[in-house]
């Protein structure tokens, strides 16, 4: 895919600069926009030469929110048809609903979700109403003192979107997804800060920088599998309501790792050196992705 409003450069030691680039409008998200995050993440996913990815806007705005000027229903949806919640669960993936009914932000958060690197955000601008909810399946979110945030859908007569109902409040807290939900204001980087919403705020002039440092040190001389592994079963485990689901899974996942990186990890230790992992994201074991079997 040529991507038209985001930009793909992967940095020699790994990591993934991936760029909101439609700076004249903002970065305002769109149709086009979503389709090719969904790709962009999908590829990281199987690329490699990706570690991390850290996400930024170009310009002065991370992502204005959705590009309410594009004609006829913008947020792309088809007005034709009449979707029940059966539709939803047994046709998700039917072009009709696919394209038609199901929400763009969250067909891109639910690609985060599954992607295989960790995800750091660098929110160098205004991020609102979608640029809001995008920052939520992050691992981990970094904010300029200049960054603004709005989950502003109330004001539009809408609803959260982007799987947000899902992770603002497993991040802040119910009581605090209510109330800026039910507000639908505009908060700065401080708010963000101190109700947790961001790790830490800097100056605009060194965000990127602090962002992609810390990103470094999250997978220098780690094994690629272990770190997939470990997102998908933090981000997954973590909503089961006993630990039993998630012993299944980190049983294989440690079974599996064991013999294969796990094996070089030890012997590393044991002689007092780096390891030299060899494993490779796109080539996961046998049991993943496990939450897909019957």
């Amino acid at each position: 895919m040529d991507y038209t409003t985001i930009r793909y450069e992967v940095e020699d030691d790994g990591l993934l600069l991936l760029t909101l680039s439609r700076p004249d409008r903002l970065n305002a998200f769109t149709v086009e926009m979503c389709e090719e995050l969904i790709h962009a993440y999908n590829r990281a996913s199987q690329d490699d030469a990706v570690r991390v990815i850290v996400v930024t806007g170009e310009g002065r705005a991370f992502c204005a929110g959705m590009d309410l000027s594009v004609g006829g229903n913008v947020f792309g949806l088809d007005e034709s048809q009449t979707p029940t919640m059966a539709d939803m669960r047994e046709r998700r993936d039917d072009p009709a609903i696919l394209k038609g009914v199901r929400d763009t932000g969250g067909r891109v958060t639910l690609a985060m979700y599954d992607c295989l690197k960790p995800i750091v955000g660098a929110i160098n601008g205004a991020a609102v109403g979608i640029g809001s909810t995008m920052l939520l399946p992050m691992d981990f979110r970094f904010a300029s003192d200049r960054a603004r945030f709005g989950f502003v859908f109330g004001r539009l007569g809408i609803t959260m979107e982007a799987c947000s109902s899902f992770f603002l409040p497993r991040i802040v807290g119910l009581e605090q997804a209510l109330l800026w939900a039910y507000r639908a204001d505009i908060f700065d980087a401080a708010e963000a800060h101190d109700k947790g919403l961001v790790r830490a705020v800097f100056p605009a002039e060194t965000l990127l920088d602090e962002a992609k440092a810390f990103a470094r040190s999250l997978v220098r001389d780690r094994s690629p599998v272990s770190i997939a592994l470990m997102r998908q079963m933090l981000n997954r485990n973590s909503a089961f309501d006993s630990p039993h689901e998630a012993h299944l899974s980190e049983s294989l996942a440690v079974f599996y790792t064991s013999q294969a990186d796990g094996r070089e990890g030890v012997k590393a230790f044991n002689e007092k050196r780096p390891a030299e992992f060899a494993g490779k994201a796109s080539q996961m074991p046998a049991f993943f992705p496990w939450w897909n079997e019957g």
